[in-house]
C-alpha cells in the first residue's frame, strides 16, 4: 500500500493566519477594536459581554459576534441589548476561525462600529491556535471549572492578552480557590493581568469595563 503523508495542519493554519491578518488590516481601516472572548460552556463569557455592552454602549458603537455551534441563544441576548450582532454557527467545529469571522464581519457596518466582542465557541483547547484578527485575546474560566483547570489547560493562558477567574463568589460553595488559580495562571504567563469577577460585585466587573476602557483612549 502506498501512503503520503501530508501536513495538512500547516496549510491550514497559514491559510487561516493570512485570512487573520486580512481582518485585522480591515478592523484598523475602520479603527474598530476587537476583542476575542475565549472560554469554556458556563464560564461567563456571554454575562461579562453583557456588562460591557451596558456599561459602554451610550458612548460607543458596539458590535458582537456570537460564536456557537448550532445555537443562538447567547445571540438573542446580545441582540436584546440592541447592539449590531451577527450568530456565527460552527456546524461541527470547536472554534471560530478567521474565515467565520471574516463572512460574519461582512454583516456589520464596520465604519459605525467602535467596539466588535467576538465570543468564541465554549471551550479552553481549540481557539487557542486560530487567530481571528482581533486586537486582545481574552480567556475566562469559572471557578466552577475546578481550581485546576488551568494547568489543564496551559496554551490558552499562554496566548492570551487577559485572564478572568470568575464566578469567584461562589468559590467556597464549589470547593475552588480562586487565588490558586490567579497564581496558576501567573506561573504559566507571568506577565498576563489576571482579573478576579463577579456578576454580584461591580467593583470587579467595573475593573473589566475599564480594561476594555484602556485600549478606546
Amino acid at each position: 500500500m502506498l501512503m503520503h503523508v501530508v501536513n495538512v495542519n500547516k496549510d491550514v493554519m497559514k491559510a487561516n493566519n493570512e485570512l487573520a491578518h486580512s481582518n485585522k488590516k480591515l478592523l484598523i481601516k475602520n479603527r474598530v477594536f476587537a476583542m476575542n472572548i475565549m472560554g469554556a460552556i458556563g464560564s461567563g463569557k456571554t454575562t461579562l459581554i453583557e456588562e460591557a455592552i451596558n456599561a459602554l454602549k451610550d458612548r460607543y458603537r458596539i458590535a458582537v459576534i456570537a460564536g456557537d455551534v448550532v445555537a443562538e441563544m447567547d445571540a438573542s441576548r446580545f441582540e436584546k441589548l440592541g447592539v449590531r450582532t451577527v450568530a456565527a454557527n460552527t456546524g461541527r467545529e470547536c472554534h471560530l476561525d478567521a474565515k467565520l469571522v471574516e463572512r460574519s464581519m461582512e454583516n456589520i457596518d464596520l465604519e459605525d462600529t467602535d467596539i466588535l466582542f467576538i465570543e468564541n465557541v465554549g471551550n479552553l483547547i481549540c481557539p487557542v491556535d486560530y487567530k481571528l484578527g482581533e486586537n486582545v485575546r481574552v480567556v475566562v474560566v469559572s471557578v466552577s471549572e475546578g481550581d485546576d483547570t488551568v494547568l489543564k489547560h496551559p496554551m490558552i493562558f499562554r496566548t492570551s492578552d487577559l485572564a478572568i477567574v470568575n464566578k469567584v463568589d461562589i468559590s467556597e460553595a464549589v470547593s475552588a480557590d480562586p487565588s490558586k488559580m490567579k497564581a496558576d495562571i501567573e506561573k504559566l504567563n507571568p506577565s498576563i493581568p489576571v482579573l478576579l469577577t463577579s456578576r454580584n460585585d461591580r467593583i470587579s466587573i467595573d475593573r473589566w469595563i475599564e480594561y476594555i476602557e484602556s485600549y478606546l483612549e
